[in-house]
């Protein structure tokens, strides 16, 4: 464990091979300012997702807090899941701005970041809401399919699209029936999604032309268009024999263009195997294909999300990147992606025979946590137990038990100090880290911890009045919920100008080091 100042915690991370800069502050705190690189990992849920995040114990690991000494905490416990490498950065994130680095807002940044760099190269056309409506309302003949994965598109899409994320649209487009001298439009929310998925297709040979509707679901809202909001999507279309080949010609071209590594699956078991780099098994399958049929020792990791939100997968920079898929072309147009971010990317072509994969053991397991009915927590809090919510913020806001109060992992032993002889029931929806969250409080004094059994569905379902508190917890207390634009996509249209005003922003914000992070192909 070693203390470093934020510039050489920066100078560590731009000198080159692999390292995981984990800012273990909450989502909103991340959200609100990060190093551009940083991966949002919050010290609540560290355990449970480090493991998956960053696999090798030994890589470089530098941490970040709010220069409120939780890095610490959080090397504590990394220490004890076995990692040997850690820098806590002094100060934190106040120390890490006062030096003059680089500052970003937002999520998934530098993927972001990456899809504007890439239009500023590869100049993919685009059309305007009002555009749009007008081919809509002439009946023109054009496709137009929405970049994103299902449960965003129910929460809302331009009326006419079609859910088909990035990447199975370029592997199923045989199998739609589209007619390569017709236009197709991509939409997504806001810009990445449908630049990328316009930039796919390109280069996935699709003939006609092919655009990115402008800014998304938000442009056509502030376009004084209306979103439709509910809509369910379809399966997605099944391959033929002709449509997998037309698929798996598609992937040969791109790994051959943009120089990309195809694996065996008794190279890739060589690779996931070696301890000397940090390496990931990603399944890039829709999510039906992956659950019926999983991989041996790969994690889900649809194309087109992998793409958008690489840093919710990929804890360490500058690792290896086993993408493995049927035909190879959903993997070959993620790889096409991560390759511009650092990673060394390998394309699988899945075969009926996986057995030479390694199958990795299993994460630590948590410490052991005693529970108490919903029925026997009623009683308990009657005679006197204190219950905490760890759920989030507005959850808590929307509805929580009456006698409960609301903490935060990094808080809750301040939240509780005092009342170490009562009785402590956690309340949670992730069970797994709430075991570690119970550990805090034994190490604390707390000798009785318990959680509840069945959460807060069970609590409700015996009996627990509810309450709403709309300003409790206090909007500062909320360290993890992000309120920047956190309602652009719920009719504030002010919000949806700042954030695209962001979102075109990133380019302008990078410094020369942070610029060469990035490996940029051109067209």
């Amino acid at each position: 464990m070693k203390v470093v100042t934020p510039q050489e915690a920066s100078n560590l991370f731009h000198a080159g091979g692999e390292v995981a800069f984990l800012d273990v502050r909450e989502a909103g705190q991340f959200g609100e300012a990060h190093p551009l690189f940083a991966i949002p990992l919050p010290f609540s849920v560290l355990e449970s997702r480090v493991q998956k995040l960053v696999p090798r114990r030994d890589v470089p690991v530098l941490l970040l807090d709010a220069g409120d000494d939780i890095s610490t905490r959080a090397a504590q416990c990394l220490a004890a899941l076995g990692y040997t490498n850690l820098h806590i950065i002094a100060g934190g994130m106040p120390g890490w701005a006062a030096a003059g680095l680089g500052v970003y807002k937002g999520v998934n940044v530098p993927s972001k970041t990456l899809g504007e760099l890439a239009e500023e190269l590869w100049h993919p056309n685009m059309i305007t809401p009002q555009e749009l409506a007008q081919w809509a309302n002439a009946k023109q003949d054009f496709s137009f399919f929405d970049a994103r994965p299902p449960a965003e598109y129910q929460k809302m899409r331009v009326p006419g699209s079609v859910c088909l994320p990035n990447a199975e649209l370029a592997h199923r487009a045989a199998s739609l029936g589209v007619l390569e001298q017709a236009p197709l439009v991509i939409t997504c929310a806001g810009r990445t999604r449908g630049i990328v998925g316009a930039i796919g297709m390109r280069i996935a040979g699709y003939g006609g032309p092919v655009m990115a509707l402008e800014n998304g679901t938000q442009g056509w809202a502030l376009a004084g268009e209306t979103l439709e909001r509910g809509a369910t999507a379809a399966p997605f279309p099944s391959l033929d024999a002709a449509a997998a080949n037309a698929s798996r010609q598609a992937a040969d071209r791109i790994i051959a263009q943009f120089g990309l590594t195809e694996v065996t699956i008794e190279e890739a078991a060589a690779l996931l195997r070696d301890q000397g780099r940090t390496s990931y098994l990603f399944d890039t399958r829709s999510a039906l294909e992956a659950e019926n049929d999983p991989v041996p020792g790969a994690v889900h990791a649809p194309s087109g999300q992998v793409t958008q939100a690489t840093d919710q997968w990929i804890g360490a920079l500058r690792s290896r990147v086993v993408l493995c898929c049927d035909t190879g072309l959903r993997s070959a147009l993620a790889g096409f992606w991560l390759k511009q971010l650092g990673y060394d990317v390998f394309v699988l072509r899945l075969t009926a025979d996986r057995s030479a994969l390694p199958n990795p053991a299993p994460d630590t397991q948590p410490p052991s946590l005693p529970t108490l009915t919903a029925q026997d927590a009623l009683q308990a809090l009657a005679d006197g137990a204190v219950l905490v919510d760890l759920r989030g913020s507005m959850a808590f806001r929307k509805a929580h038990v009456a006698q409960a109060i609301w903490a935060c992992r990094p808080g809750l032993a301040a939240a509780l100090s005092g009342h170490e002889d009562r009785l402590v029931l956690l309340l949670a929806d992730d069970m797994t880290q709430t075991a570690w969250v119970a550990q805090d409080l034994h190490k604390a004094g707390h000798a009785r911890v318990m959680a509840v059994a069945g959460g807060m569905d069970a609590l409700v379902q015996a009996g627990a009045p509810l309450v709403s508190s709309p300003d409790i917890p206090a909007d500062e207390r909320c360290i993890d919920h992000l309120f920047f634009v956190h309602d652009r996509h719920d009719g504030n249209l002010d919000a949806s100008r700042r954030y695209l005003e962001w979102e075109t922003g990133l380019v302008a914000q990078l410094s020369k080091a942070e610029r060469e992070e990035y490996h940029l192909i051109a067209p």
